[in-house]
C-alpha cells in the first residue's frame, strides 16, 4: 500500500513538473519571439541613424554652401551700388557741361581717353577694367545657386526616400 501511494505521489509529481515545464516553454518562445522583433526594431533604428546622419551631411554641407552665397551677395549688392554711382556719375558727366572754373589763370587743356562704347554706354578702359569682377561676381554666383540647387535636390531625394 505504501508502494502504491508513492507511485500515485510520485505520479502527481511528474504531471506537475510536465505542466510546469509546458509553462516554461510558452513562456520561453514568446522571449524568443520577443527578442527577434527587439533584434529587427534595433536593426531598423539602426538604418534609420545612418539615413539621418547621412541627410545631416548634406544639410551641413548646403549650411556652407548657403554661407558662401549669402558673403557673395553682400558682396554683389556692394558692387551693384558702385556700378549704380558710376553709371549715375557717368551719364551726369556726359549730360552736364563742364563747371566753368572762376580762376585769372587759363589752365592747359589736358586731351581726354577716347571712350569706347559698351551695350548704350560710353565707358572708359577703367570703368570697364572696374566691370570685370562684377561679372565674374555674377557668374560665381551662378554656378553657386546651381550647386544649392544641386544639394538641395539630393537632399530632397534623400529624405523622401526612406
Amino acid at each position: 500500500m505504501i508502494g502504491v501511494i508513492m507511485d500515485a505521489l510520485l505520479m502527481l509529481l511528474l504531471a506537475c513538473a510536465l505542466a510546469y515545464g509546458v509553462r516554461l516553454d510558452k513562456k520561453l518562445k514568446s522571449l524568443r519571439d520577443g527578442q527577434l522583433a527587439f533584434a529587427g526594431a534595433v536593426n531598423e533604428l539602426n538604418m534609420a541613424a545612418s539615413r539621418a546622419e547621412a541627410a545631416l551631411a548634406s544639410l551641413r554641407a548646403s549650411g556652407q554652401e548657403t554661407d558662401l552665397l549669402h558673403d557673395r551677395i553682400v558682396k554683389a549688392r556692394a558692387v551693384k551700388a558702385e556700378l549704380e554711382a558710376l553709371i549715375a556719375r557717368t551719364g551726369r558727366d556726359i549730360d552736364a557741361p563742364p563747371p566753368a572754373k572762376p580762376s585769372a589763370a587759363i589752365e592747359p587743356v589736358r586731351p581726354q581717353p577716347q571712350a569706347q562704347p559698351v551695350s548704350g554706354g560710353l565707358l572708359s578702359p577703367e570703368q570697364v577694367e572696374r566691370f570685370t569682377p562684377v561679372l565674374q561676381a555674377l557668374a560665381a554666383n551662378q554656378s553657386a545657386k546651381q550647386s544649392l540647387n544641386r544639394a538641395r535636390r539630393s537632399l530632397d531625394d534623400d529624405l523622401f526616400a526612406a
